[in-house]
């Protein structure tokens, strides 16, 4: 299995929207093989949101970076809500 985290500097103002993208997503992801579960952390300081899924592996998570849902997923978003380029961060659990 593997934890996903995508950290996005949400621009200032602008955090009800963009948590409202994730209220009302489509939720495309998941109907993806391998998707376990999505979870997004508002931040207790500052602006930095945490989107973070699970996966059953690598290749299911690749698999979706390349589908069209992922690409209709994110052509949905508006413009300026990140105040620069997410972190994308990949994990192995080897313990649970």
């Amino acid at each position: 299995m593997i934890v996903v985290m995508n950290r996005i500097p949400v621009a200032e103002g602008r955090e009800s929207d963009f948590e409202k993208t994730f209220t009302e997503r489509d939720r495309a992801v998941d109907q993806m093989p391998g998707f376990v579960d999505l979870q997004v952390l508002r931040p207790t300081e500052g602006r930095t949101y945490v989107v973070m899924t699970r996966w059953k592996s690598r290749e299911d998570f690749d698999k979706w970076t390349k589908s069209e849902a992922f690409i209709a997923a994110h052509r949905k978003q508006s413009p300026g809500l990140a105040e620069s380029r997410p972190t994308l961060e990949i994990y192995e659990v080897f313990t649970q």
